[in-house]
């Protein structure tokens, strides 16, 4: 319970900060058989998949290295899935934005690679 209540804050507060960067957005908490997409924006033309990840501390490479390869597959996965229910195929990239404990935000542009 207490996880996902910070799981729910942590994405509040992800989706905030890329809001005053002019992000709009898209779905938050996007569900499909291959997983979940925290947040869904929209970059201009660009649809942003955004996964959120909060540490209490930067042990261990933070937030931001728990996005493991294996993680990443999973996030491909659904944002095809999530592709497959648009008309047409926006550019999209992949971004990470790591919280750990009271820092600001770290917001990592095309995290990893895209569709291809």
């Amino acid at each position: 319970m207490l996880k996902s209540l910070l799981g729910h804050a942590a994405e509040s507060r992800a989706e905030a900060f890329l809001k005053t960067h002019g992000l709009k957005r898209v779905a938050r908490n996007w569900r499909c058989r291959f997983g979940e997409i925290d947040l869904i924006m929209q970059d201009g033309p660009t649809l942003v998949f955004v996964e959120v990840r909060l540490r209490s501390r930067s042990d261990f490479g933070g937030a931001a290295a728990s996005v493991t390869p294996a993680k990443q597959k999973k996030l491909l996965a659904a944002a095809r899935q999530y592709l497959t229910t648009l008309k047409t195929l926006p550019p999209c990239r992949f971004d990470v934005v790591a919280l750990t404990g009271t820092a600001p935000p770290d917001w990592i542009k095309n995290a990893f690679d895209d569709m291809g």
